[in-house]
């Protein structure tokens, strides 16, 4: 009998398949859905540091504008009858966790450590499982090394690992100067989980307004390689617990991403494409496979094709490149 139970971040998820942080989960009511669907766990929709500091810098504005406020008034910023996006978010979550019994993951989307962290403490007060740190730090800011961009890394992790004791996930970037080190490195922090890897806006020029405009924001089963190959080359050499992201879009993705060492997997892409009724085939797809090729769990294939227990390791390198383009014929 097929068991699809997995454990992640410390958590016990019913199957491997998390629904990422999108607009798909920025509601009860999607939530409820999404459970109902057969996931095993819900990422909510990102909030953004950029709105934390701005409505905490506007609250207090509100106050100190005032002729006169108790010290005591600075530990209650809810007082206003119009709800922000801030105490929504808290709702989101106090809601959805009474709402579902499947793991409530919140999300952060950061550039730095600074103001924004003490939020992290709200979210653990508010009942979420587990905390996302959607980390985009972009390696375009020509005043900042390498060094410094990793340094961020590390400095936003220990300012929330002061706060909170629920999970922390980080969902990192490929644009890194040493990416396995620093992934490695990471891992080693105390945090619970990394998931392997964000997606950033793509730009593209529009030949008539000469406007910078968007493109590719869904990903594409062709960009299922990028993360396939990193959580192979990092599974079995991380203290923490790896999450897949980008390019999984049916079941077969998800059984090779396991399969490189992956502990779970987030979809969105596929599900903007295709619906909720995608996750519902994805599982069924992985169990026919399961038990076609023997295996009871996911742990039981967990990691089998990770370079670290690979007998040709080098095929995860340049020479694999080499190899099969030397004789490639242009038609």
């Amino acid at each position: 009998m097929v068991d699809l139970t997995t454990k992640f971040l410390g958590l016990t998820l019913r199957n491997p398949l998390i629904v990422g942080s999108s607009g798909l989960t920025d509601s009860v009511e999607k939530i409820k859905e999404i459970e109902q669907a057969g996931a095993g766990a819900v990422v909510l929709k990102s909030l953004f540091e950029e709105e934390i500091i701005s409505e905490m810098e506007e609250a207090m504005h509100r106050m100190t504008s005032r002729q006169f406020i108790y010290p005591e008034t600075f530990d209650y910023m809810d007082e206003e009858e119009e709800e922000d996006s801030v105490r929504k978010y808290l709702w989101l979550i106090k809601e959805a966790k009474d709402a579902v019994h499947i793991p409530v993951i919140a999300s952060v989307n950061c550039v730095t450590s600074q103001k924004w962290t003490y939020f992290a403490k709200e979210i653990e007060n508010a009942g979420a499982d587990a905390l996302e740190l959607n980390l985009f730090i972009l390696p375009t800011d020509f005043e900042r090394t390498a060094e410094d961009n990793e340094k961020l890394y590390f400095r936003i992790v220990e300012e929330v690992q002061k706060l909170v004791k629920i999970p922390l996930l980080l969902k990192i970037s490929y644009y890194a100067s040493n990416l396995g080190q620093l992934i490695q490195k990471l891992s080693e922090t105390g945090i619970k989980g990394i998931t392997l890897f964000n997606r950033f806006f793509s730009p593209d020029f529009n030949l008539e307004t000469y406007q910078v405009v968007s493109t590719n924001v869904l990903s594409k089963p062709a960009d299922l390689p990028i993360s396939l190959r990193w959580v192979a080359v990092m599974a079995d050499r991380v203290k923490c617990d790896l999450a897949a992201s980008t390019g999984v879009h049916d079941g077969e993705a998800m059984i090779k991403l396991i399969l490189a060492g992956a502990n779970v997997v987030q979809v969105v892409s596929a599900l903007y494409k295709h619906g909720l009724k995608l996750i519902p085939q994805m599982l069924d797809e992985m169990t026919r496979w399961m038990e076609h090729e023997g295996y009871n769990s996911p742990d039981a294939f967990r990691g089998k094709m990770s370079q670290a227990r690979s007998s040709n390791p080098a095929s995860y390198e340049r020479v694999q490149f080499m190899k099969n383009f030397r004789h490639f014929i242009f038609e």
